[in-house]
């Protein structure tokens, strides 16, 4: 019963992405950043599609987040994520994006990382 409603709820997020990405485009200017979360990290990276180029990547699995010590996926860990990915942006130049939320509901961690970004800077 419980594995039958977390299947569904992943398909429902693939559904979700799949109709989100057909809408969602990044370019050199203005690249597309995307949120993935594990069960364990939270991971973000622009993408310039055009060329299918990472521009920049920041994930709770680098160093900088040990001191965050075992959990790296809380509100704090995004908050730092977001202020870390938005900071390799503009110093490559990007001064705004395109947010994809990859499927998932814009509250909690997304949300935390998508305001920390706009606050180092970035336009949306």
């Amino acid at each position: 019963m419980i594995k039958d409603k977390v299947e569904e709820k992943k398909k429902r997020r693939i559904k979700i992405r799949k109709r989100i990405k057909q809408k969602i485009i990044g370019t050199a200017e203005r690249p597309r950043l995307t949120v993935y979360k594990s069960t364990r990290y939270i991971y973000a990276q622009a993408v310039d599609d055009s060329v299918g180029r990472t521009v920049a990547f920041a994930s709770t699995l680098e160093k900088s987040f040990l001191e965050l010590g075992k959990n790296r996926k809380n509100l704090k860990a995004a908050e730092k994520l977001g202020e870390l990915i938005g900071k390799r942006l503009l110093e490559r130049g990007v001064n705004s994006i395109t947010f994809d939320r990859n499927g998932y509901p814009y509250h909690g961690k997304v949300k935390a990382l998508a305001e920390a970004v706009r606050k180092a800077g970035l336009k949306f």
